[in-house]
């Protein structure tokens, strides 16, 4: 600590020696410092505020119909990207400010001193935007701030219209695009199902599915016609024996067989009762309720065929022979019109049977080409349906481009208000001359020291014996000491009041210039 102590005394000591260059070099700074604060021109600053309402009662009604921008981003990103060399161009000219230009530096120098005069100051939060510019003429600085809020305005209705018809030439050429698709992919499903129309079937299903359908319908065909057989042979039974019947008897037991009666109806019926249960027996068991029911029925069918009989009987004893003959004549023309009918239904579901086979036939051929074709169309369906999607997509985006960019123009991106209009202040902002005369002053005085700081750096002086050995390395053998009379400290004395005089004498200049600003700008304001 002593050791640092003494060099800065050892330096102090030094500089001292060169105090009036060192003062002098202050002053000159000085002057040179005020002067050139003092002609510093006056700035005057013009400002404007500008609100961005992004809240629309439209876009909450519109929301799902129409793409909702982010217009909080747009407009940020538009107040960052405000200050750009074409909208300055642009300033320039709505402001008149290349009328003094006379060259092209001039207009380039011009451009760069507004792109950093400018500025847009805002927060996120309350979309409230700033903004100032700075010049020496009042009248300049207020219409570059107008100019600036009539870019600033029209930048963002530009933006909007230019990206929403931007998107909707992209989307028309997508549209087209895909339309070509889609047309190539009807145009191939057209051509697959015109090669494979026999393949085709209305509820679309596959060639398994369309086997086992054909399957079962042969089934059923087969079982009703073997029903139909059965009713026919029990027709041609009974018809044989009424025939055999009739020709058998003799004429003396033309009484007796007069009461032999027949019910027509009523075979029929059972007989019809018995094809069913015959049918019922080929699928159920005879626990089955249907089976239950109709061997039921087909009991009290035959216990009324009974009571009839014994009633035609009784009937036919009272009546004479040729009665009885003409009721078995009727007999057998029944008999023989339900056989025809039974012949009749026998032949239509042989038909039936046989359609059914070649059906069968056929779609079991085809099920060994089937898979292929219906991976085929598959892929070809899938194909269709995307590009379809899609395309329907493209449209239904394309609709809502234009229904946004209708919107932007009925309620706009933004309503932008001008709250506070582009005015000038009365006063100068800059310079600050409070400011710059105590710097200039503080500018002075660092020079002077600095000068003395080199200066003795330059021609040092060795103040003490131990200075003298550490800097030669030589032993010191003696020291002179100077002895000062009364005329050498009373010069001494006078010098160093010179020089306080000198150094207070510049910092009381600097200390008046500013009382004198402080009167005169009290005096604008008053």
């Amino acid at each position: 600590m002593e050791d640092l102590i003494n060099q800065l005394t050892t330096i102090l000591r030094r500089m001292w020696k060169f105090r009036w260059p060192a003062l002098i070099s202050a002053w000159v700074v000085g002057i040179a410092g005020a002067v050139v604060v003092f002609y510093v021109p006056d700035k005057y600053e013009a400002t404007a505020r500008i609100f961005v309402d992004t809240q629309s009662i439209l876009k909450p009604l519109m929301s799902g119909l129409t793409v909702q921008p982010n217009v909080e981003q747009q407009v940020v990103m538009l107040s960052r990207t405000l200050i750009s060399r074409p909208n300055v161009e642009k300033l320039i000219r709505m402001a008149d400010l290349d009328l003094k230009n006379e060259s092209k530096a001039q207009q380039e120098a011009l451009i760069e001193n507004l792109t950093k005069s400018l500025e847009i100051r805002g927060t996120n939060r309350d979309n409230l935007y700033s903004l100032s510019y700075r010049d020496a003429d009042k009248e300049k600085a207020k219409r570059v701030i107008q100019s600036l809020v009539s870019i600033f305005v029209e930048s963002s209705l530009g933006a909007s219209r230019k990206d929403t018809d931007s998107a909707k030439v992209f989307l028309n050429e997508q549209i087209k695009t895909y339309e070509a698709k889609l047309e190539e992919a009807e145009t191939r499903l057209k051509e697959f199902r015109l090669r494979n129309i026999d393949m085709q079937t209305a509820d679309g299903r596959d060639s398994a599915s369309r086997l086992g359908e054909i399957s079962k319908q042969l089934e059923q065909a087969r079982l009703e016609l073997r029903e139909a057989e059965n009713a026919r042979e029990a027709a041609k039974q009974q018809l044989t024996a009424e025939r055999q019947a009739n020709t058998s008897v003799s004429q003396s037991l033309l009484q007796e067989s007069a009461v032999s009666v027949a019910t027509p109806e009523l075979d029929a019926r059972i007989a019809e009762q018995k094809r069913i249960l015959d049918a019922l027996l080929q699928r159920y068991t005879e626990q089955h309720p249907d089976i239950i029911s109709t061997r039921r029925l087909l009991k009290d069918l035959e216990e009324q065929k009974k009571k009839e009989v014994a009633e035609q009987r009784k009937l036919a004893l009272s009546q004479p022979a040729s009665g009885g003959t003409q009721q078995a004549g009727l007999a057998a023309q029944e008999l023989g019109r339900l056989l025809a009918t039974s012949e009749v239904q026998v032949a239509a579901l042989r038909a039936r049977v046989a359609e059914y086979s070649n059906r069968y036939a056929q779609a079991k051929a085809a099920l060994k080409t089937s898979p292929q074709i219906e991976a085929e169309a598959a892929q070809l369906n899938r194909d269709y349906a995307i590009i379809k999607k899609n395309y329907e997509d493209l449209v239904a985006r394309r609709q809502a481009a234009v229904m946004s960019g209708d919107l932007d123009v009925a309620s706009g991106v933004a309503d932008f208000r001008l709250i506070d209009p582009p005015r000038v202040s009365s006063r100068p902002v800059s310079p600050n001359r409070f400011l710059l005369y105590p710097l200039a002053l503080a500018a002075a005085l660092g020079v002077g020291l600095f000068v003395a700081f080199a200066a003795s750096q330059l021609r040092p002086v060795y103040d003490a014996a131990y200075e003298l050995r550490a800097k030669t390395g030589l032993p010191v053998l003696g020291v002179v000491s100077l002895v000062l009379s009364d005329d050498d400290t009373r010069k001494s004395r006078v010098d160093l009041l010179r020089f306080l005089a000198g150094s207070g004498s510049l910092v009381g200049v600097y200390v008046i210039g500013l009382i004198a600003l402080t009167i005169v700008v009290s005096r604008q304001v008053g």
